[in-house]
């Protein structure tokens, strides 16, 4: 299993690895102990599975806030997302702005957000299907989010706002400047590692 630290170093791309043979492959998605070694400590109590029938679908940008606050990791088995977290942690240096990455079924890739991130993703592809872990339940009262294409994001979507296809719920989201300040941001973040993927 190999990760890198974004942009943003508490967004981390894993890559699982995998053994391929005549057969077809095999790979662990998910072992703690490795990632724990590069700093990636969690418990995921459930896990949720989205199927996006068309192109263009847009779901977010969605998180928790405490005691429900929630860390995700993010994989697709079926299509491509170009997926986004936005540091949304008051204080931070990194506060407001983004990062990005397409994460497919063909890449491998899965994407670790923890608490202090609105997440949301753009489907690149018909029928796609993303799986995400997550660290706490559901919970309907602490569930927020930020309009998708607001403009003082910058965040540039792969797609024209025209083609989006969203919920009722996302298109009434807030704009980022609305937003409360419901997290803090705490002086341990992680130092940028970008030089490829590190073991």
């Amino acid at each position: 299993m190999r990760c890198e630290r974004l942009a943003i170093p508490e967004i981390v791309l894993v890559e699982p690895g995998m053994a391929r043979d005549a057969r077809g492959f095999f790979s662990e998605t998910y072992v703690e102990r490795e990632l724990e070694a590069f700093g990636i400590q969690a418990h995921f109590v459930q896990e949720n599975h989205s199927l996006s029938v068309a192109r263009a679908t847009v779901r977010g940008l969605h998180f928790q806030i405490n005691p429900h606050a929630q860390d995700k990791l993010v994989r697709v088995i079926r299509g491509a997302v170009f997926d986004v977290a936005v540091d949304i942690r008051v204080g931070s240096p990194t506060f407001g702005k983004h990062v990005a990455a397409v994460v497919s079924a063909e890449n491998r890739l899965q994407v670790w957000i923890p608490k202090g991130f609105a997440h949301g993703f753009c489907t690149l592809e018909a029928g796609t299907e993303v799986l995400y872990k997550v660290s706490d339940y559901y919970d309907r009262a602490s569930d927020r989010g930020l309009r998708w294409n607001d403009p003082d994001l910058l965040i540039q979507w792969p797609i024209a706002a025209s083609d989006a296809v969203l919920s009722r719920k996302d298109l009434g989201l807030p704009r980022f400047a609305q937003l409360a300040p419901h997290f803090r941001y705490e002086c341990d973040a992680p130092a940028p590692r970008r030089a490829g993927f590190a073991s």
